[in-house]
C-alpha cells in the first residue's frame, strides 16, 4: 500500500501547489481596482473497495462497514469571491462605484467574448478618449457599451445612481443627457471565465446576461466619485497561506514514510 500512499501524497502536492499560486495571485492583486479574489474548492478522488459493506462472514454475520481506501484529492474548481469591495472616495467625477450586483459592459477584441467583442467589468475608472467617447481606463481603453459620448467644452459630468450621464457645457447653464449606462447581471456570475485586467467574459455557464437599470431588478446603484477597491482580505488569506503550507509539508513527510516503508520493504527482500 505504500505505492499508493506515494501517489495520494502526489496528487495532494499538485493540488495544493496550485492552491498557493491562487492565493500568490490574490495577494499580488490586494490593490487592484475592482479586483475579485478566488478561492480553490477540492474533491477527493475514487476509492480502492478492498471489502464491501454488508459483507457477510464464516458465522453468518454481517459487516456494518466495508474498507475502503482513498486515492488522493484534486481540485474540482476555482470559485470567484464576488463579495463587495469597499467604496473609496477619489471626488473624481468619472470614477463610478458599483454598490450592489452588476457589471459595465464594454467592447473588447471581436475575437474573444460571447457575444464577440463584449466583456465586463466592475472597474468604474473611466476616461475620455480622443474620440469623446466613455471608456474604462484599463489598457488601450474599453469603450462602454451602449456607448457615451462627452461633447467637446463640457465643464461637469454628472452621473445620478440609476446611470442617467447629463454634461454641462461652457456658455450653457442648463445640464442636458448624454446617455444612460446600464449594468448586466448573469443567473451565475462565478461562471464567467476571467481574462485579466479586471475583464471577464460571459460562458454557457454564467446563464443569460440580463441588462437592467441600475437600482431595478436586483442591480447595483452607482456612485459617482467612488472607485470599488479589491475584495481580498490580505490576513485571511495569509492565514490560508500558511494552512496550505502545513499542509504541503504533511504530503511531503507521507511520500517520506512511504519511501521508509517501501526501503524496509526491500531491506527484507535482501536480507
Amino acid at each position: 500500500m505504500a505505492i499508493a500512499a506515494l501517489n495520494s501524497a502526489a496528487t495532494g502536492l499538485r493540488a495544493l501547489s496550485t492552491r498557493i499560486d491562487v492565493i500568490s495571485n490574490n495577494l499580488a492583486n490586494a490593490e487592484t481596482t475592482a479586483f475579485k479574489g478566488s478561492r480553490v474548492n477540492f474533491e477527493d478522488l475514487f476509492y480502492q473497495m478492498l471489502q464491501q459493506p454488508g459483507t457477510v462472514n464464516l458465522a453468518n454475520e454481517t459487516s456494518p462497514g466495508g474498507i475502503f481506501v482513498g486515492l488522493g484529492t484534486k481540485i474540482s474548481n476555482t470559485q470567484l469571491d464576488l463579495t463587495q469591495g469597499s467604496l473609496q472616495n477619489t471626488n473624481r467625477s468619472l470614477d463610478l462605484g458599483i454598490q450592489g450586483d452588476g457589471f459595465f459592459k464594454i467592447k473588447i477584441l471581436d475575437s474573444v467574448g460571447t457575444p464577440p467583442g463584449t466583456g465586463y467589468t466592475r472597474n468604474g475608472n473611466f476616461f475620455v478618449n480622443s474620440n469623446s467617447q466613455l471608456v474604462v481606463g484599463m489598457g488601450e481603453g474599453y469603450q462602454l457599451i451602449p456607448p457615451i459620448t462627452i461633447p467637446k467644452g463640457t465643464t461637469d459630468i454628472a452621473i445620478s445612481s440609476d446611470g442617467n450621464v447629463q454634461v454641462t457645457k461652457a456658455g450653457t447653464p442648463a445640464p442636458v443627457a448624454a446617455g444612460k449606462i446600464t449594468l448586466t447581471q448573469f443567473v451565475n456570475p462565478q461562471g464567467l471565465e476571467i481574462l485579466g485586467g479586471s475583464v471577464y467574459v460571459s460562458t454557457e455557464a454564467a446563464g443569460d446576461a440580463t441588462d437592467s437599470t441600475p437600482g431595478s431588478n436586483g442591480a447595483g446603484t452607482l456612485q459617482q466619485g467612488y472607485l470599488e477597491t479589491s475584495n481580498v482580505d490580505p490576513v485571511t488569506e495569509l492565514v490560508t497561506l500558511i494552512k496550505t503550507q502545513r499542509s504541503f509539508e504533511l504530503n511531503s513527510q507521507s511520500i517520506q514514510s512511504a519511501d521508509q516503508a517501501l526501503q524496509t520493504i526491500a531491506n527484507l527482500r535482501h536480507s
